[in-house]
């Protein structure tokens, strides 16, 4: 069997998942690593029998066998790396936001054109076994047409620090970290309808809030609490040319009584609930029903939802798929996100009439 040979630029905490899962994939043979703390890299390599280690991105992408990267470093390399990996006839997993700015996207884009290769967004929730099972009654029609989502991802406490909250690295805060699946999530199911327009708020008011004891939260390698220029929360008001409207808010903290992930599309015929579990409203018999689903889990598993990406983006390598998050999704996102923070800075409506 010919195996997809792969290789992780970027060995941090995002990391691990990808090679734990194409570990898992008997048509993937992991054959190098770089990140520019070759010591990282190496550790990273040992655990995983990898060959190849590097530090610099340029000699891996250099290695004739490496056939495919998964780009798991901070965002602000995101567009370059996926050029450069795209350049040098690299198939490409870049981890979500796809960069920082519509600039970049676009530039993205043209690089998977020329070079032919498979280019895949890490909008890791579209892959999700709730995501698919709610596909099926929507290509089916059973919701009708879908005109309004609403999401809400709320941490009371929960700023990573690090390179998560230094604007220059991560390109923005709780927005562009979480927002970005929360978004692309409903607009995935809302049928990916074109952006006319984004009316948004940023606030930066609490801060780290490094100060709260007895409650713990995810902290990344470099955290540092007297580092975040990035907001705390944002909220977003989308619209599309097809009349349909989302509504989002997020926080890496806020002054809440619990944490909240809520997750709902609404149609002409029904309407789901995708988080905090996947249930279904319906009418029939001039009665509202709300139905159900059986399975195992009914909320997103998050390591069950990252094997299917991999699986996909090497299925899509090997030439049998065709990747559900393209790097077009990518850019239309990436103009989402861009104008919530432009219009939160200008206090007025961004609109993308005729673009």
């Amino acid at each position: 069997m010919n195996k997809l040979k792969v290789g992780v630029i970027g060995s941090g905490s995002i990391s691990t998942m990808h090679l734990d899962l194409y570990a898992n994939n008997p048509e993937v043979e992991l054959v190098a690593i770089c990140d520019m703390n070759r010591a990282r890299a190496e550790e990273k390599a040992a655990k995983y029998a990898i060959p190849h280690v590097y530090a610099d991105v340029r000699e891996l992408l250099a290695n004739t066998e490496v056939e495919a990267v998964s780009i798991c470093t901070w965002n602000n390399t995101h567009a370059e790396f996926s050029i450069a990996a795209l350049d040098a006839g690299k198939h490409v997993l870049c981890e979500k936001p796809l960069c920082q700015t519509v600039e970049q996207a676009l530039q993205v884009e043209e690089a998977v054109r020329r070079s032919g290769k498979v280019f895949q967004v890490g909008f890791v929730r579209r892959y999700g076994q709730t995501t698919q099972m709610l596909r099926k009654f929507i290509d089916s029609g059973d919701l009708g047409d879908i005109y309004y989502a609403k999401a809400s991802c709320l941490r009371r406490l929960g700023n990573p620090g690090g390179w998560f909250s230094d604007k220059e690295r991560s390109g923005g805060g709780p927005l562009i970290d979480l927002g970005v699946h929360v978004i692309d999530l409903c607009w995935y199911l809302m049928g990916r309808p074109k952006v006319v327009s984004v009316s948004g708020n940023t606030y930066n008011k609490l801060g780290n809030r490094a100060n709260v004891k007895h409650l713990s939260f995810y902290q990344a390698a470099d955290y540092e609490a007297s580092n975040n220029d990035v907001e705390d929360l944002a909220n977003a008001l989308i619209r599309f040319e097809n009349g349909a409207s989302l509504m989002v808010d997020v926080s890496f903290t806020l002054h809440a009584v619990k944490n909240e992930l809520s997750i709902s599309v609404h149609g002409t015929k029904g309407g789901a609930q995708v988080e905090p579990e996947l249930q279904i409203a319906t009418e029939k018999h001039d009665m509202m029903l709300n139905l159900l689903p059986q399975a195992d889990k009914l909320t997103f598993d998050f390591v069950a939802g990252f094997q299917n990406e991999i699986n996909h983006f090497t299925g899509s390598c090997l030439g049998r798929l065709e990747t559900l998050s393209p790097v077009e999704d990518g850019v239309e996102m990436m103009k989402m996100l861009c104008a919530v923070y432009e219009s939160a800075a200008l206090g007025q409506e961004i609109r993308f009439d005729g673009k």
